[in-house]
């Protein structure tokens, strides 16, 4: 059985997200047709982005990341997985900027990936990685 798990929507995202509908809108405003149609086109392109990003562990020994229309799968087997662990971006006393997971695999490969429900994604991730070697 296939086990999706959706992308958490990080703080700095939906900053990123209300500057561009600001400038769209000031865009718009000022009569400035273009720069708001590519403004507007790359508030598009995140909402899909930030909406769509799941993360999938498949019965066939498959993690498949997917970030939406806009960008291709990538498929990482299972059992090329070489570790995963819990990290956290630059630190500010006890306040992490983004806590996210960090899974290795392949030959220098790193993929960082912020599932909704990290521990549960975790411990599929190292139960399959276990039920294979």
């Amino acid at each position: 059985m296939n086990r999706i798990f959706h992308a958490r929507i990080i703080w700095y995202q939906q900053i990123y997200l209300l500057l561009l509908a600001l400038i769209t809108i000031f865009l718009i405003w000022e009569k400035n047709a273009l720069f708001a149609l590519l403004f507007a086109l790359l508030m598009v392109v995140l909402i899909e982005r930030i909406i769509h990003t799941t993360y999938t562990v498949t019965s066939d020994g498959e993690l498949i990341l997917y970030f939406g229309r806009f960008s291709k799968k990538r498929k990482i087997a299972i059992a090329e997985i070489l570790s995963i662990e819990k990290a956290n971006s630059m630190q500010l006393g006890g306040f992490s900027i983004t806590k996210y997971v960090l899974i290795r695999y392949g030959y220098k490969k790193y993929v960082a990936v912020l599932p909704v429900h990290e521990q549960e994604f975790i411990e599929l991730l190292e139960k399959r990685l276990s039920d294979i070697v």
